[in-house]
């Protein structure tokens, strides 16, 4: 059980850097075999990828920290902060999905707090296993009675 769940947070967490990593497979993979709960894979799941975001996020900070190296122009990257502190905390909704990353980088390099994004991202990428979980076992008795 410690192998496959080690393996599932393994996919979970390259999943969420620029990778290209599908966790899913791998996830459905395990629920169908049975060799872990299915609440503790979710939350397994959910945390490693949780946690490869912000991985993501950091490489946006860390982009950041090189803001006089850029050719940035200062008034682009405050209107930008700007529109992103009203509006793109909201944008976080969309981390599960492709593309994903990019969101995750840019709230990075855009000096979203890290409590803030822990905790969309957290809630949105955990609910998406569950929602996997739920999705898997429906077809499962769909398939079988």
């Amino acid at each position: 059980m410690l192998a496959s769940l080690g393996g599932l947070m393994l996919a979970a967490f390259l999943a969420a850097t620029p990778i290209p990593m599908q966790s899913e497979a791998v996830f459905i993979a395990l629920q169908l075999a049975g060799t872990a709960p299915v609440g503790l894979m979710i939350l397994c799941a959910g945390l490693a990828n949780t946690a490869g975001s912000v991985v993501t996020w950091a490489s946006g900070r860390g982009l950041r920290a090189m803001e006089g190296r850029l050719r940035i122009p200062q008034a682009q990257l405050a209107r930008a902060e700007t529109f992103y502190r009203r509006w793109g905390l909201w944008t976080l909704l969309l981390s599960w999905a492709p593309g994903g990353d990019v969101i995750c980088f840019i709230a990075g390099a855009l000096r979203v707090p890290l409590w803030q994004f822990g905790l969309v991202v957290g809630l949105v990428k955990t609910a998406r296993y569950a929602l996997v979980a739920a999705a898997t076992a429906g077809m499962t008795a769909w398939l079988w009675t």
